[in-house]
């Protein structure tokens, strides 16, 4: 069975399972097996290591069986923990303290397992009726009910109840409520394992909501207890009349932008003073269109990070800086008066001191633009010299590119991220990447795509001049390869013909019809993406002495942030478009189509991508 489970963790791009991770089936999986025979439920189907769609979370076990009085499918997924002790983290209801666990505090099991009930309800049609049966339930096999006293008070044990290895006769009485002894449970696992997944639940169509109904988004284990975090750490300001930092860091699609989302909905609800800020003009712009549709009040709950140079210290409960990568040396411009502008800060300052309790979400490796210093060893250094505690949390599951660890890990080590060189791709169930041969094929798959509805958009590297509409409105084709040209995006807010804002490139259907940048589709997502790589970034053979690799040129590229030696050096221009394309490769959560102008590094991609 364990070389089964290992096969099927490569095949789901996962990579090889870790001691942990052996150990823990070699305990739990006939501990369970064991309790299904005794309660006579030894025709059901187990499926063990169910990855959630859209997701790189897994479910233990998922039990597939009938209903005892209906006899329609009836699913219990269990969450199975090796724990022989744990206690209340603090005075949390939610966070627990386990001796030995890796991270602590961790998710309540019994809020974890009913968190994966919810996302699989809302992301599989098989539960999309409301009437076929799933529940979830918690089981510490190896510890007493007196060892976890701490863990019975929590209303998540309503909808999600939680077992001791002390009390298997309640287990198997339970079980027999949810699942027919003797009735097979092959169906009911084919009928799992077939069903077509929903459309995600993107942002950008469900913010609006999100302020106003909390549980649009379910989030899950690290996304829940950061969540919980920060409002502990809010609670805790308010009683102490003390300040802290929060940072939360995970790559593309980790949901950072749910976390934010989800805490400015219910710190708004709880009469909190609290504050969403961007250093992104699309995503900002965005949220205000969307999240704040019909409402002024909502608008302006979604500012920039420049927002605060004159703001009262610790005038706000919480500040939530979402895509905090982007902050940068200073909020000084060219129309910053000159009263602020002679007492002005750092920004990462400004932010630090503008509540007591600012809340950075980051991805280190979306730094694209010079000035940008958005990382977390900078957020610490400048919190410690204020005094300031910081609490980090680490996101590790991915939610776009189809949940695939395996594809981030590919463009990581592709771009020389991180280490490894770069490494053949294969194709999973829930994503796909292709190099095509033109942009003339990526331009037909994408529109393909999209009108089969899924939602499509191409991007390209800064490699080409980026004009302003002419006169008559229409937009000039700037963006050529060959034969093919298309306009980029629109620079500002003003609605060209049928282009969308620039702000809304992503979101708006007339937004296909352009190519966008970086700049434009950071912070977004959509179903396939296609990403044409410029001549500012190529691969030769001959680099690295004859071992391959990556040459930044910076003469073909058009980004005026780049222009000057002075104020990026050759070693920071090749770090940064590195991250542009890193960015841009990782919109996608469907799939990916490549093409590079270049020859070789055309040859290069296609050789580990077709």
């Amino acid at each position: 069975m364990e070389r089964h489970l290992a096969s099927h963790f490569r095949a789901l791009g996962i990579g090889v399972p870790g001691a942990g991770e052996v150990r823990s089936w070699r305990n739990s999986i006939p501990a369970l097996v064991r309790d299904l025979c005794d309660a006579g439920l030894e025709k059901t189907e187990v499926i063990l290591e169910h990855r959630l769609p859209l997701s790189s979370k897994r479910t233990d076990v998922i039990v597939a069986g009938a209903d005892p009085r209906t006899g329609a499918p009836s699913y219990v997924v269990v969450e199975l923990k090796q724990w022989s002790s744990a206690r209340r983290w603090e005075d949390s209801a939610t966070l627990v303290d386990v001796d030995g666990a890796p991270y602590r505090p961790v998710l309540h099991p019994s809020v974890q397992v009913a968190g994966y009930a919810d996302y699989l309800r809302d992301f599989v049609r098989v539960f999309a009726n409301g009437t076929t049966k799933l529940q979830g339930l918690a089981y510490l096999h190896n510890a007493t009910d007196i060892a976890v006293a701490d863990l019975w008070d929590n209303p998540a044990l309503a909808d999600a109840p939680l077992f001791t290895g002390q009390e298997r006769g309640k287990l198997h009485t339970h079980l027999r409520t949810r699942l027919a002894p003797g009735a097979p449970g092959i169906e009911a696992a084919d009928l799992l394992l077939s069903s077509a997944i929903a459309p995600s639940k993107q942002l950008l169509t469900v913010a609006a909501k999100e302020i106003q109904e909390r549980e649009q988004f379910v989030l899950l284990d690290e996304q829940r207890v950061a969540y919980e975090l920060v409002l502990r750490a809010v609670e805790h300001a308010r009683r102490q009349d003390t300040k802290s930092v929060v940072v939360v860091s995970g790559g593309p699609g980790s949901g950072k932008s749910v976390i934010a989302l989800s805490l400015l909905g219910e710190l708004a609800r709880q009469g909190r003073t609290v504050i969403h800020a961007t250093g992104s003009r699309s995503f900002t712009q965005t949220m205000r269109q969307v999240a704040g549709k019909g409402s002024t009040r909502t608008k302006s709950l979604f500012k920039y990070f420049n927002s605060f140079m004159d703001a009262e210290p610790n005038g706000l409960d919480v500040v939530i800086l979402d895509e905090a990568h982007r902050i940068r040396d200073t909020s000084v411009n060219r129309y910053t008066i000159k009263a602020i502008r002679d007492r002005a800060r750092p920004q990462i300052e400004e932010l630090l001191a503008v509540a007591r309790v600012p809340v950075f979400l980051l991805d280190e490796h979306q730094v694209v633009r010079p000035g940008e210093m958005g990382t977390l060893t900078e957020i610490a250094t400048h919190a410690a010299e204020r005094g300031l505690a910081v609490t980090h949390v680490d996101l590790k599951a991915q939610y776009r590119a189809g949940g695939s660890d395996a594809y981030l890990d590919w463009v990581q080590r592709l771009l020389g991220l991180t280490p490894g060189g770069p490494t053949r791709w294969v194709d999973e169930e829930t994503f796909a990447v292709d190099v095509v041969d033109s942009v003339e094929e990526m331009e037909g798959r994408l529109r393909a795509y999209r009108d089969a509805g899924f939602n499509a958009r191409m991007t390209a590297g800064y490699c080409w001049p980026w004009s302003d509409p002419r006169s008559d409105g229409s937009l000039v084709d700037d963006v050529v390869v060959g034969s093919w040209r298309k306009p980029w995006n629109l620079k500002g807010e003003r609605r060209v013909g049928g282009a969308p804002p620039a702000s809304l490139w992503a979101s708006e259907a007339g937004g296909f019809e352009q190519v966008g940048c970086v700049y434009t589709a950071q912070g977004f997502e959509y179903s396939w993406s296609g990403v044409i790589l410029g001549p500012d970034l190529v691969w030769r053979a001959a680099a690295r002495g004859g071992a391959g690799g990556w040459v930044s040129r910076r003469e073909f590229s058009k980004d005026p942030d780049f222009r000057s030696k002075t104020k990026v050096s050759d070693a920071e221009f090749d770090r940064l478009v590195r991250h542009v394309y890193k960015v841009l490769l990782t919109r996608g959560m469907v799939g990916t189509l490549l093409y590079s102008t270049d020859e070789e590094t055309h040859a290069m991609l296609g050789a580990i991508a077709r």
